[in-house]
């Protein structure tokens, strides 16, 4: 079971883990041992909240299929144990930046003092340029 929130949960029926071999580099090992984790999520299928999966599915991830399918492949470590906790720690993290709602921004207005403030450098701008035109003795 993944603990999403204090209300959310995810059960371990719906995630799909597979173990598969690591790419690169590695040695005699890397091709004996299968080390790396390939998760499924499905979106769709899955006992979230209607509200998590909208954002889930309106987000812009490489990670999330057309389909509706987060898919997650964690390779980093050299035991699948490890791997598989980086996987379901992306997938929560993931899951819980949609969790996450953003304040409105308010315009607001400029106050009285900052408005003269401007007015008054301005002023004081004109001025100095002023001063640097020619002066015309007639």
């Amino acid at each position: 079971m993944l603990q999403i929130s204090n209300q959310i949960s995810i059960l371990g029926n719906e995630l799909e883990v597979h173990a598969i071999r690591a790419q690169g580099a590695g040695g005699q090992n890397i091709n004996k041992v299968s080390s790396a984790i390939h998760l499924r999520f499905d979106i769709n299928a899955s006992s979230l909240p209607a509200v998590y999966k909208e954002k889930l599915l309106a987000l812009n991830d490489r990670r999330i299929s057309k389909e509706g399918i987060i898919v997650i492949k964690a390779q980093q470590y050299r035991t699948q144990e490890k791997n598989k906790e980086e996987a379901l720690d992306r997938l929560q993290a993931l899951i819980q930046s949609v969790a996450i709602t953003h304040k409105k921004r308010k315009t607001s207005k400029p106050t009285k003092g900052s408005k003269l403030r401007r007015l008054d450098s301005k002023t004081k701008q004109g001025k100095l340029k002023a001063l640097r035109r020619c002066i015309n003795f007639y």
